[in-house]
């Protein structure tokens, strides 16, 4: 097994996490020097806050830990591809190396919907790995989703 599929399964676990608290299942996790420094799922609805995406969280976790809103060795594992607010915490906290899993072709701004770092003037870039463990990760998100269909349906 590489180190983006072990990692991934790492974010996988996180949104496993965000599931239970029947929250969006996205879940991510930040490495650094091959140590897992922070680890997040969405909290949108717990935190009541639409910022509050496991990406922007791991980001912030990381930021304080190492007393530095610069995250230059970091590479982030997230289990869907990042929206554009993600996208853009990202190159402001200046990561090395972003791995997503599956696309999201609603907001994905890493290439499905628009790619971001391909907008003139970007001042900061990293390098993107697509699909490590992308099956696993989008059947977590269709069945999260049919359920709650499912559930609305009934009421």
């Amino acid at each position: 097994m590489n180190n983006d599929t072990h990692y991934m399964q790492r974010a996988l676990a996180c949104a496993e996490e965000a599931k239970k608290q029947q929250e969006v299942p996205v879940g991510a996790i930040l490495v650094v020097n091959d140590h897992v420094i922070a680890s997040a799922y969405n909290q949108t609805i717990a935190q009541c806050d639409p910022t509050a995406h496991a990406e922007i969280l791991a980001l912030r976790q990381a930021a304080k830990l190492i007393q530095n809103h610069r995250l230059l060795d970091a590479t982030l594992y997230v289990t869907l591809e990042p929206c554009p607010m993600c996208v853009g915490a990202m190159i402001q906290a200046r990561i090395k190396r972003l791995v997503f899993a599956a696309p999201d072709e609603r907001l994905g701004a890493l290439g499905s919907l628009f790619n971001i770092l391909q907008t003139k003037g970007i001042n900061h870039h990293f390098s993107v790995t697509e699909g490590p463990l992308a099956h696993e990760s989008a059947q977590l998100l269709k069945g999260f989703f049919l359920q709650r269909r499912q559930k609305k349906s009934k009421e």
